[in-house]
C-alpha cells in the first residue's frame, strides 16, 4: 500500500513522461504534495554527501512580485548579470540539436522565423513564469565551481522526476538566473549565495499551444560508448 502522497508512477513512467511545460493554469499545488515532492528530492545524491543545494520557492503575491520584476527588467533592456559564468551559444552539433529544439517549439506556437514581434513575445514569457503559480530558484554558495553545480544538477532531475509522478508539471529555465539580485532580495538571502537557473512548476494548462512540443534525443550509440576491453 502506497503511503500518504506517494504516487503510483513508475521512476520509468516518470523519466518517460517528464517534459518542459510552457503554460500552466492557475491552480497552486497543495502543500501536502508540494512538501512531498520536495522531501522525496532531498533524497539525492551528492559528492560526500554535502548536499550543496538550497532552493528558495516563490509562491502567491511573492511569487506576482518577482514575475513582475522579471517582467520589468526585461522590457527596459536591464542587461542581465548572472553569478555563474555558462554557454551563451552551442555549436556543431550541439547548435543542431538546439535549432531543432526551436523549431518545434516556435512551430507549435504559429511563430514564423522572421516574425521578430513573435519571437519576442515568446522569450518574454520565461520572465512570466509562463503563468506558473509556482517558481523554485536552484542555489549554491558563489565559491563552489562546476563539480559542485552537477550535483545541484542531480537535485533537479530527482525534484522534476518526483513533480512528475506527483502530477505536477515543470519547466526548468536557465533565464531565470539573469538578475539574481532580485531573487537574494526576496528571500534575504546572502550575497554569497548564487543562483544557478530556475524552475516553474504547476498543473499544465493543455489549452497552450507550447505544451504541444515535443523533442528527440539522439540513438544510445550516438551518446554512450560501451567498451569491455
Amino acid at each position: 500500500m502506497n503511503k500518504p502522497n506517494t504516487p503510483p508512477m513508475s521512476l520509468a513512467d516518470a523519466i518517460n513522461h517528464r517534459r518542459s511545460v510552457r503554460g500552466f493554469l492557475p491552480k497552486a499545488v497543495p502543500a501536502e504534495i508540494m512538501n512531498a515532492i520536495f522531501e522525496q528530492a532531498q533524497m539525492a545524491p551528492s559528492n560526500c554527501n554535502t548536499q550543496p543545494w538550497h532552493v528558495v520557492v516563490a509562491s502567491g503575491n511573492l511569487r506576482t512580485a518577482l514575475r513582475d520584476k522579471f517582467v520589468e527588467r526585461a522590457k527596459s533592456g536591464t542587461p542581465s548579470k548572472p553569478d555563474f559564468s555558462y554557454v551563451s551559444r552551442f555549436e556543431g552539433v550541439y547548435r543542431g540539436r538546439q535549432v531543432e529544439c526551436a523549431a518545434a517549439l516556435y512551430g507549435e506556437m504559429a511563430i514564423a522565423r522572421d516574425d521578430t514581434v513573435g519571437r519576442n513575445r515568446a522569450a518574454l514569457r520565461n520572465f512570466e513564469f509562463f503563468d506558473a503559480p509556482h517558481v523554485a530558484f536552484l542555489c549554491m554558495d558563489r565559491s563552489f565551481g562546476a563539480t559542485i553545480a552537477v550535483d545541484v544538477g542531480i537535485y533537479a532531475q530527482t525534484l522534476m522526476l518526483s513533480m512528475t509522478a506527483h502530477g505536477v508539471s515543470s519547466c526548468a529555465m536557465g533565464s531565470l538566473r539573469s538578475h539574481p539580485d532580485l531573487v537574494r532580495d526576496a528571500f534575504d538571502l546572502d550575497e554569497n549565495m548564487g543562483i544557478l537557473f530556475g524552475i516553474c512548476f504547476g498543473y499544465e494548462d493543455p489549452e497552450v499551444p507550447a505544451n504541444n512540443t515535443r523533442t528527440s534525443r539522439v540513438p544510445v550509440s550516438d551518446a554512450v560508448t560501451f567498451k569491455d576491453h
